[in-house]
């Protein structure tokens, strides 16, 4: 059992293409550079000795951002459009909601107006708004425009996209601003009229999702995956370069041991998450789903040392993770709530048992993720070798024939998204399958 750890803690495969992903620039959702981005992966899991690597293409909507603009007084504040925002200008008087929750948008009216919304929650609430979120409660309000604040300091206006499924662009301009330039629109500007811009190119494009398989030929398969599009702003080293350069640590240290493996272990790195989880859907609708065992879904990881697991209420996953914890050493968070926001989803949200692999930074929010700021700069090498060592052991382990976990009915997954007060905020942003 040592040498293949040893292998792992000194294996340069991640990081490498870890740094290969970031140096290719802008691998924004159907661009040439997440293409690039992909074809790189797809050739990294060969190379590590993954089986059958390969790439499916998928139509994707293609949004490239132009200049954006908030003009307020006499002058203009700087800001970036959000993704799939329309390419639209809009005017009205500037109202800043705060946190920009549920109750707030109840409590306020917002109709013609232009609606400003932190991107953090306070610490009483009981759960993540989502930025998506916020946007179709401002939609629904009748707002002219949407401007979403950053919580972190440091003049650095987050990203994001906006648009649904259905409609994959957005109904009203929408931006992102720094906390200092959204504290200086909130005391100059608000209850004056503003004009939120937004110049952006729409159009046809295609993303792509890279296969590899490790392990013997079974019906049943555990899927280890992650993203390879980024935000085009930055190098999209932790979100979520760090999540595919698992992948490929995981698959290298996996072939060392696919001897040990008695369910095959799939590989699956999607384009589009950051546009609406778009590769995830295409794939896990393309799938049998009775036969995916389980996911461990790697977005989020090496930020921190310490991993955390969304365990979406399976037992038998949250007692695996800590107990490979345990059994190696290393701090383990196991988080028994619904998580519906990455690539995991697709599959969980019809009982799939599945892990959202992440880990904690002690910031709140995204913290660099989503701004220029995510940079390679922010991770660690180190962190990246620890976290790949217990996630090979922890597949390993799924993949084995004693280990079981029982499926959810969707009934018992939408019920739990209800009580966790999810459901109305999926609901408003056309995420809820359910049948009412």
């Amino acid at each position: 059992m040592t040498q293949w750890i040893g292998r792992t803690f000194t294996s340069d495969a991640g990081w490498n293409h870890l740094e290969d992903l970031v140096d290719i620039g802008d691998r924004m959702a159907g661009s040439d550079g997440e293409r690039e981005a992909a074809e790189s992966t797809r050739d990294a899991l060969e190379r590590v000795g993954a089986r059958d690597a390969r790439i499916e293409e998928f139509d994707v909507q293609g949004w490239t951002r132009g200049d954006s603009e908030i003009r307020a007084g006499d002058g203009v504040q700087s800001s970036i459009a959000l993704p799939r925002s329309p390419d639209a200008t809009a005017a009205g008087e500037l109202v800043d909601l705060g946190y920009g929750l549920p109750e707030d948008f109840e409590e306020t009216d917002i109709e013609g107006k232009v609606v400003m919304a932190a991107s953090n929650v306070p610490d009483y609430y009981d759960r993540f708004i989502h930025r998506r979120e916020k946007y179709y409660y401002a939609v629904e309000g009748g707002a002219a425009a949407f401007v979403f604040r950053n919580h972190v300091e440091g003049c650095l206006p987050p990203t994001g996209s906006v648009g649904t499924g259905e409609d994959p662009i957005g109904d009203v301009p929408a931006v992102g601003v720094s906390k200092e330039v959204g504290s200086r629109l909130s005391r100059r500007w608000e209850g004056e009229e503003v004009e939120v811009a937004v110049d952006a190119d729409i159009y046809d494009a295609t993303s792509q999702n890279v296969h590899a398989e490790l392990g013997p030929d079974t019906d049943e398969e555990v899927l280890v995956t992650s993203h390879v599009d980024a935000h085009d702003i930055a190098e999209g080293a932790a979100d979520n370069g760090a999540g595919t350069a698992m992948v490929v640590e995981m698959a290298r240290a996996l072939a060392d041991r696919e001897d040990e493996l008695d369910t095959r272990v799939h590989f699956v790195a999607y384009g589009a998450e950051e546009v609406g989880l778009v590769g995830s859907n295409v794939d896990a609708e393309n799938r049998d789903l009775d036969s995916v065992a389980a996911i461990v879904n790697n977005d989020g990881v090496v930020r921190g040392r310490t991993l955390s697991f969304y365990t979406h209420g399976f037992d038998a996953l949250a007692s695996a993770a800590e107990e490979v914890g345990d059994d190696l050493g290393h701090p383990v968070k196991t988080i028994p709530e619904q998580g519906p926001h990455s690539d995991h989803w697709p599959y969980v949200e019809w009982g799939v048992p599945g892990y959202h692999v992440m880990s904690e930074t002690g910031d709140e929010g995204r913290g660099w993720g989503h701004t220029y700021a995510d940079t390679l700069d922010k991770l660690e090498v180190r962190d990246l070798r620890e976290q790949a060592i217990l996630l090979t052991e922890l597949t390993v382990r799924l993949a084995g024939e004693d280990f079981e976990v029982e499926r959810k009915d969707p009934e018992e997954i939408a019920a739990a998204l209800e009580a966790e007060d999810q459901a109305e905020g999926m609901k408003i942003i056309g995420d809820w399958p359910y049948d009412e």
